[in-house]
């Protein structure tokens, strides 16, 4: 499966790779010093031992995945017969025969009164996995054995086993599974630290079905955002990986897991040396909680956040662009009932520093629902620190859609410092941009005509003069940004535009 990355023909595949084991591997490396500044920097070359003994160590804990999940027939009536497509491999000459045939005869003619029902289908599906415990405990990936009726586990000797699914996770695309009547397995441990970028790591899994494949490389970054969720927090990694490596481990070199391989950057569906994994944090926080009672809990504070940049960092008062700038407060949450405002930075929780919007919902997410936690905000260029006790975090709960905004009357143009033209808002609060200068920083920080204007420097914004008195106040104040909350499509934002003082 194929996940396109903005325009480009690029996508994201949901891969991975499998190892289970201990391992004590011992690896030469140079520790290299800080230099004196404008000193040549000397690199001496090391060749690491080879990764035999910790491939021997992990391997017997690595298992390949079968999954079978019954795929809904269409209910046929008289004189109907169902067309069943072949199992043919992807590219496979025969492959445009049968789509032919199909086109022009499926689902028509043939049969009469009184023909039975259709057969049930299924679909197979391989992936990877570890083993993370004696008793048969095995890690996986939610998208491999999700809407499984069947799960057959293989192990590195060749012997089989039916797994029984414990739990999943949806939102960190992890899956528990247990092996039926399992003891005295071998197993792998999560790594306490974590990995460094330039760190060798090891993957071991059953890429196109071919278990007990071993790859290596290194760890090429941390911390990748791919867009799926507000958790990720993606390891990338270079070994290769392909399709069927899906849920199994990537390895340090002392045979501790450090993540599990879950998605490749490729754009034709194999490896090309961008593959990407789950943190051993996460996985051990979610897999633990799986193995509890076979769910996932989180806490909830209840906040619409989105990053602080360096405007919005400069208009409200900040020294760094860090923290989660809150939108909105969710209707009747933990946030909303504290004293929680739109505007607020929250810039720590429990003294700890949060550095972006992921952070906080990383952090938030890691607490138990009903334990109480210290968050420190910025508002007013001050910090002030608001208790709060986390709720549960359940499906997510959107913010009503507010109307969509058509300004009617003349336009009133504002100070020529911003480019905008404001209108009022005829179907609710603020003031709607009717239209703006190309070339004004309004129009490069992304104003477009139609977004609504609700607050300006913390003041409401209901015309074009309510606009230009707030731009005059940050001026006088000694800043040349100004903090805007605006609503496009029912979506709240902040912007920090910065004021042209000279046109």
């Amino acid at each position: 499966m194929r996940f396109p990355i903005g325009s480009s023909r690029w996508g994201v595949v949901l891969a991975a790779t499998f190892v289970v084991g201990i391992a004590g591997a011992t690896v030469a490396t140079t520790v290299f010093a800080p230099q004196p500044a404008n000193a040549q920097i000397s690199v001496q070359s090391v060749t690491p031992l080879s990764f035999a003994d910790l491939v021997d160590a992990v391997k017997p804990a690595v298992v390949s995945i079968q999954v079978r999940a019954e795929v809904a027939a269409q209910q046929l009536g008289p004189g109907q017969y169902q067309f069943q497509f072949p199992d043919l491999p992807e590219g496979h000459p025969l492959e445009r025969f049968f789509h032919d045939f199909e086109q022009q005869f499926g689902n028509r003619g043939g049969g009469g009164p009184g023909n039975t029902p259709p057969r049930p289908r299924y679909t197979q599906a391989v992936g990877s996995g570890f083993i993370i415990s004696a008793d048969g405990f095995v890690v996986t990936n939610n998208h491999v054995v999700e809407n499984a009726d069947q799960v057959v586990v293989t192990m590195d000797d060749g012997d089989e086993r039916t797994a029984e699914v414990i739990g999943t996770d949806p939102r960190t695309d992890l899956a528990l599974l247990k092996i039926d009547s399992a003891t005295a397995l071998p197993y792998v441990e999560f790594a306490d630290q974590d990995v460094r970028v330039g760190d060798w790591v090891v993957a071991v899994g059953n890429p196109f079905g071919l278990g007990g494949t071993v790859t290596a490389g290194i760890v090429s970054a941390r911390g990748r955002d791919l867009n799926a969720n507000a958790y990720d927090d993606f390891i990338q990694i270079d070994a290769a990986v392909n399709r069927g490596n899906s849920g199994g481990p990537a390895f340090n070199v002392s045979g501790q897991v450090v993540g599990v391989n879950t998605a490749i950057f490729s754009p034709n569906g194999g490896n090309i040396g961008i593959a990407f994994a789950i943190p051993a944090a996460t996985v051990k926080q979610v897999v633990f909680d799986l193995m509890d009672d076979g769910s996932v809990t989180r806490g909830y504070l209840g906040v619409n956040i989105q990053p602080v940049t360096e405007d919005i960092a400069a208009s409200v008062g900040l020294a760094e662009a860090k923290g989660a700038l809150v939108t909105e407060p969710r209707p009747d949450s933990p946030a909303q009932r504290a004293g929680v405002l739109s505007g607020d930075v929250i810039t720590k929780v429990n003294g700890q520093q949060i550095a972006d919007s992921r952070d906080l919902a990383r952090t938030i997410a890691g607490m138990r629902p009903g334990s109480n936690v210290d968050i420190t905000i910025w508002r007013d260029n001050a910090e002030q620190v608001i208790s709060i006790t986390l709720a549960e975090l359940a499906d997510e709960v959107a913010l009503a859609d507010q109307p969509e905004t058509t300004p009617q009357p003349a336009p009133q143009p504002t100070a020529s410092m911003t480019g905008l033209t404001l209108v009022p808002n005829q179907d609710g609060d603020g003031a709607v941009v009717s239209d703006i200068d190309p070339e004004s920083v309004a129009a490069d920080k992304g104003f477009r005509p139609g977004d609504v204007i609700l607050e300006a420097n913390g003041t409401a914004v209901s015309s074009a003069g309510d606009f230009d008195t707030a731009a005059k106040a940050v001026l006088e104040d000694g800043r040349s940004t100004m903090l805007i909350k605006a609503s496009r499509d029912g979506a709240v934002r902040f912007i920090g535009l910065p004021l042209e003082t000279g046109g």
